[in-house]
């Protein structure tokens, strides 16, 4: 049995990131842990920069055609003026965090949790294509420094073909995200479009282009650009690294990302 496991990540980023492939062979379950660091930076419409610091731990278990992923992240923030702060975690799905900066601080500590279930709605022969439908839950576990202190809940489906070494994806999704009383938030739905490209059995890279709707009336929509790549470096050890480029005042001006994960 062929299994591809797709690692959705993002720029917390998250951004979304596309299809990175691993294969395995006469396994019908496995577990995957990995952990990253990530950094963006962004004016976010002022004329200062809020830098954020993000070290994801991450546990996938896959069994047939439903995955469990668990994202534990780590967050550092600092920035100054009234500036809000969203972001997409990566792994097969991501998290997504928001904090308000109100001064010049440097605020750490855990971050909002996440927890997301995957169903494979459809595989093609030898996996060469796959709808999978997602249901992700972001839990309000960071301090109100670091987040709303609300869940956010969030629903997605993602397609996806191989074409020769090419394999373009396509993901649609929709996010209830948690208001607070100072700061009003909207469902938004958002999307990400792009391609990956493997090179060997060991390494691949590729592009993804993401949009989502502003998540309130003073904020504005979501666009980035993320370049990936991936080599395996071991058995069942896989490194990934990423490139970003945000292109509105809601997302980061810049960011770039590394992580390790094994396969067990």
């Amino acid at each position: 049995m062929k299994r591809h496991t797709k690692w959705i990540a993002g720029t917390l980023a998250i951004t979304l990131g596309f299809v990175s492939v691993v294969t395995h062979a006469e396994e019908d379950s496995f577990l995957t842990l990995g952990v990253g660091y990530e950094f963006s930076t962004g004016k976010y419409g002022t004329t200062s920069s809020t830098d954020i610091v993000t070290v994801p731990v991450t546990a996938l278990y896959e069994s047939g055609p439903w995955s469990l992923k668990l994202t534990v992240p780590y967050l550092r923030i600092s920035g100054v003026g009234d500036v809000i702060v969203s972001s997409r975690s990566g792994g097969m799905h991501g998290t997504s965090t928001t904090t308000t900066v109100t001064k010049s601080t440097t605020r750490s500590g855990l971050g909002d949790v996440a927890t997301m279930l995957t169903y494979n709605l459809y595989s093609g022969e030898e996996n060469e294509s796959g709808i999978d439908l997602s249901g992700r839950i972001k839990f309000g576990t960071a301090s109100t420094a670091l987040g709303t202190g609300k869940n956010d809940y969030a629903v997605q489906m993602f397609f996806y073909h191989d074409i020769g070494n090419f394999t373009p994806g396509i993901l649609f999704g929709y996010e209830m995200l948690g208001s607070t009383d100072q700061l009003l938030l909207n469902n938004v739905y958002y999307g990400a479009l792009g391609s990956s490209y493997s090179f060997s059995d060991q390494a691949s890279a590729g592009v993804e282009y993401k949009y989502s709707q502003q998540a309130s009336a003073t904020a504005a929509e979501q666009r980035e650009l993320t370049l990936y790549a991936n080599y395996q470096i071991g058995a069942d050890v896989y490194l990934r690294g990423y490139l970003m480029k945000g292109y509105t005042t809601a997302s980061p001006d810049s960011g770039y990302g590394l992580s390790v994960a094994a396969v067990f």
